[in-house]
């Protein structure tokens, strides 16, 4: 059975086309979708719940000089969200608040007691969470010991115990009706200040004296709220849409010292940054500093205004993110050798349900990243395991799309002493007296609730269609007019996934290795116009695709992609992958 499915052609228009499969059929939707616009497509910030209560205690906080504390995650969506509204006391000129962000390592995610006491003792008297506290009751409890009123935005599914707080901002409580569900942490917080704006610039009588705010002052925050919305995996649809829209555009004009540093750094031209940027470039150095180092040095790198203090940031987070990369590897190669060794009678295609493996060795904090390499290559479920310290083992889980993770580890839960997530990502805690049934445990969770149809029919994921193909064309068509048609339906992501296309029998005309190490492939071809392409596919070999030569015919999946690699342009295929190919030879 082929491994992947075309979709039918529902309309000519190849946009037309791509949008229906998108579920965008009427002309308002097209519109709103093809053409963004900041003010009719976001919504009034004073339709989420607590809107009004958060932003009337946060101005009796600044009319007061009471100090205030900024708590965020550690993350590529907390960091930015951080900065988002260090920006906006900043620009108001209010100075008595701090920025905190816990150590992954050694304070974990979210409210710590630790944290929370040494904030009161600094004289924090209202303490505002970014993109965590919403699990976090105990915690928030004993803040309201210490004397500080909690603020809570968060983004995260609420627990069985509301936190105590002040006042929530969270889209996902069921009694809060604002209309975009799917926010990111750093898109809740942008709302907070989106409506603080709106007060100060229409009210002059709750003026505080410092810089008037102009109504819209706060779209110059969307940079921030790009780089979390892209990173954060959340659906990039309705006013996620806007924000990734209107965050690459300001990211392509921002004033920000250390942003340049860190883009020049990359070798990243900024009037052509992408979403790929974020996601492959900027987004790894944000993370590497609390994966590999102190999560302030990606704060200030994107708060800071002194040049040689950005340069010193952007090229310590540039190198720090090596060291990832390469530690990264060497956890993959283990985890590789692990599964052989366990399973010595399969190949990696053919590994158990669920894939298991961990060292106490092995650092939490990069486990997501080796599972994500991992679910790729196995195309099963991937759990690993380290420990953070003492007999305390985490690890992170991800989804190959044949299983919904959070249902899995539900019905495996006696093994866990912790564990969360969504469908296709998570992470868990286990005991070390336990970790020897992870395995055995997972893979009869796995029978229990994998699709009851596949589970019928006896299908395995391997019977499956792997990939979902928008379109075949062919090798002639790849030109500037269908990359133009494409580019309007950017940017990609989540919910908006670049479009895949069938290029079939296509003539190999050069296969070659390049990169410092020749690791990465990249073939030739010719169009029948006599002008020459290329296709690649980073950190593979001919040999991965049953071998490749001169004037082979294949079958390619790809994306279109406009490289801007050295400064030279270049319209290319990028492979995801070769689905088929003939040996006959010209």
């Amino acid at each position: 059975m082929k491994n992947y499915a075309v979709r039918e052609r529902k309309k000519e228009n190849l946009v037309e086309h791509l949008l229906f499969h998108r579920g965008i059929e009427s002309q308002e939707d097209t519109e709103k979708f093809l053409n963004p616009d900041y003010e009719k497509h976001t919504h009034d910030p004073f339709l989420m719940k607590n809107m009004e209560k958060v932003v009337e205690r946060i101005l009796r906080a600044i009319q007061n000089n009471e100090r205030i504390a900024i708590f965020s995650d550690y993350d590529a969506d907390g960091i930015p969200g951080a900065v988002v509204l260090h920006d906006f006391f900043k620009k108001i000129g209010y100075v008595n608040f701090e920025n905190y962000i816990p150590d992954r390592h050694g304070e974990g995610f979210g409210l710590n007691n630790g944290a929370i006491e040494e904030l009161a003792k600094r004289g924090a008297r209202l303490l505002i969470t970014i993109d965590c506290g919403i699990t976090d009751a105990e915690e928030v409890a004993h803040a309201n010991e210490l004397g500080l009123e909690v603020i809570i935005t968060d983004h995260h599914l609420l627990g069985e115990s509301v936190p105590p707080a002040f006042a929530i901002l969270n889209p996902k409580q069921s009694d809060c009706h604002y209309p975009e569900k799917m926010l990111c942490g750093s898109g809740v917080v942008f709302k907070l200040v989106q409506a603080l704006v709106k007060k100060l610039s229409l009210s002059p009588s709750t003026s505080l004296g410092a810089t008037r705010l102009s109504s819209g002052w706060e779209k110059w925050l969307l940079d921030m709220v790009g780089i979390a919305t892209l990173s954060d995996m959340v659906p990039l649809t309705g006013e996620n849409r806007v924000f990734a829209h209107f965050g690459l555009k300001v990211l392509r004009r921002s004033p920000r010292i250390g942003l340049g540093q860190l883009l020049q750094e990359l070798r990243i031209n900024r009037g052509d940054l992408t979403e790929d940027d974020i996601g492959f470039m900027i987004t790894p150095r944000i993370n590497a500093a609390s994966r590999m180092g102190v999560p302030m040095d990606a704060f200030r790198l994107l708060a800071t205004t002194d040049a040689a203090e950005a340069g010193t940031l952007a090229k310590h987070l540039n190198h720090i993110n090596n060291e990832r990369k390469g530690t990264v590897a060497s956890l993959v190669k283990e985890v590789r050798k692990i599964v052989a060794e366990q399973h010595p009678s399969t190949s990696s295609g053919q590994a158990p349900k669920v894939v298991v493996a961990g060292n106490p060795n092995w650092r939490p904090a990069l486990l997501g990243l080796v599972a994500n390499t991992l679910v790729a290559d196995y195309q099963k479920p991937v759990f690993v395991w380290g420990r953070e310290g003492g007999t305390n083992l985490k690890g992170s889980c991800r989804s190959d799309g044949s299983v919904d993770l959070s249902l899995l580890m539900q019905e495996a839960r006696s093994v866990f002493s912790d564990f969360g997530g969504h469908k296709e990502a998570g992470g868990f805690s286990i005991v070390l007296e336990k970790v020897h049934l992870l395995e055995s445990e997972l893979e009869r969770a796995y029978e229990k609730v994998r699709p009851p149809a596949n589970r019928r029919a006896g299908l395995s994921r391997e019977a499956e269609p792997r990939y979902a193909v928008d379109a075949r064309i062919s090798i002639d068509e790849v030109n500037s007019v269908l990359w133009n048609d494409i580019v309007k339906l950017a940017p990609f992501g989540v919910g908006n996934p670049k479009p895949l296309f069938l290029f079939e029998q296509v003539a190999v005309g050069a296969v070659e290795l390049i990169g410092k190490e020749r690791q990465h492939l990249k073939l030739m071809f010719v169009k029948s116009t006599g002008e020459r392409g290329s296709a690649v596919k980073f950190v593979a070999k001919p040999e991965d695709f049953g071998g490749i030569a001169h004037g082979q015919n294949i079958n390619l999946l790809a994306h279109l992609e406009n490289s801007s690699f050295g400064n030279r342009p270049e319209l290319r295929l990028r492979i995801v992958d070769i689905v088929a190919s003939s040996a006959t030879r010209r």
